[in-house]
This record gives C-alpha cells, structure tokens and sequence, in this order.
C-alpha cells in the first residue's frame, strides 16, 4: 500500500533548492527575503529543513538573520542598516578603494605577524572555496570571508572595527557589479593573486604579505575603475 506522504528531504537536497531560488531572484545586498513559512512553501520544505540549510548559508556569509526582522542578503553588517546605507551614499567607488589601500595592506602585515594556526587553517579553507566557486555570489561571499579572515588574523580590535565598517560599505559595491559569465573563470586572476597572498601570511613574512595585499587591490582597481590613474601594481 502506497503512502500518499512524500519521504523527507536529505539536507544537501534543500541547501540545493534554497541556493537555486537565491540565484533566481537577483537579490541585492542587504535585501530581505521572504518569511520562513512562504519559503517553506515555496522550496516544499519543512521549516525544520529550511532553517538549517540558512545556517549553512549564513556561515558561508551569505545571509544573515536578525530576529524580528528577517533574513538578509549578504553578510551581517557591523553598522545598522540605515548606516549602512548613509554611508554607501555618500562613498564614491574610488574611496572606497582608497580606504582598502589605507587599511588592508597594513592588515596584511600584521595577520604574517601575529596569525596563528587557527587563521591559517581559515585562510585556507577561504581560499580553497574561493576557487571552488560555482557562482559569482558564491565567489565573492567566501573572498569577503578570506579578506575578514586576513582582518582578524591581525589581533588588532580597533583595526578591525574599522574594517569592519569599510567592508560593510564595501559590500555594497561589490554586489552591484555586473558580470558577463556566470561562473569565474578558472584562470581568474583574484585565485592567483589569493595564493601569494595566503602564503605570504601564513610563512610570516611581513613585507610580502603587505606587497601583495597591495598588488591584489591594484588589480581589483583596475577592474572596477579601469582608466584610473595609479594602478601599476608594485614592481
């Protein structure tokens, strides 16, 4: 006798469902989704199911829950929203970019510095599902996760405060960028650019690390602002 109640879902199965319909709707940063029960209904999950495949999504950074009000595109913000917002209206792309120059390079050094086993285990693990990647929202959610990861190998509070705050702006830039491809590419240059970078920190050599951090948001610069003046990259 056939029983009319359709056998549970595997977990992988609605991670899977819940990433395609994320991909479907061109969700910006910081967007809300829609309630749990109509997700539920929509991916014909149960709740139970729905909430740890979140959980999944929210450690890749992803998206990110605050109770009461919903579940957001993106990573959780240092700042509230509304500061958020403020601030990204008033940033230009180039000073955005010209905050990473002021800020990250120096990060850099003080992660070879300072990092443990710990951070080199997140900054290759990072840097591994960088170039796993099966779509550009994937990508950029687990460089934002390496370039946090350099943040805190750091040790230092109050710089990473004020990344915090820069890479909360920052976001807003990065997901409004248009790509041709859906999938980066295997030659992209940010994975070559991630593995100097990994290493350098992880064999604690200071002045490398710092060097290609800068080298890395130089080509980064050139594809955002391309034509701007000062992307040479350091010799």
């Amino acid at each position: 006798m056939s029983s009319s109640t359709s056998p549970p879902l595997d977990h992988n199965d609605t991670l899977l469902r819940l990433r395609h319909y994320l991909g479907e709707q061109q969700l910006g940063l910081n967007d809300r989704l829609p309630p749990e029960r109509e997700l539920c209904v929509r991916l014909h999950v149960s709740r139970a199911e729905l909430r740890k495949a979140m959980a999944v999504l929210e450690s890749e950074g992803q998206v990110w829950r605050h109770v009461g009000r919903g579940t957001f595109i993106g990573a959780r913000p240092v700042l509230n929203l509304d500061d958020v917002r403020f601030l990204s209206s008033i940033t230009s792309p180039m000073q955005i970019l010209e905050a990473r120059f002021a800020i990250e390079p120096e990060l850099a050094r003080l992660a070879a510095l300072h990092g443990v086993s710990s951070d080199v285990n997140e900054l290759r693990l990072c840097n591994r599902r960088c170039r796993e990647a099966r779509s550009w929202r994937v990508f950029e959610s687990w460089d934002n996760r390496l370039h946090y990861a350099v943040a805190a190998a750091s040790k230092n509070k109050l710089l990473m405060t004020l990344f915090e705050t820069l890479n909360a702006v920052r976001r807003s830039l990065v997901w409004k960028t248009l790509r041709v491809d859906t999938v980066p590419p295997g030659d992209h240059v940010s994975f070559a650019e991630h593995d100097a970078l990994c290493e350098a920190i992880i064999r604690h050599d200071a002045a490398e690390a710092e060097r290609f951090m800068r080298a890395h948001l130089a080509s980064v610069r050139s594809r955002l602002l391309p034509g701007k003046a000062g992307d040479r990259q350091p010799g």
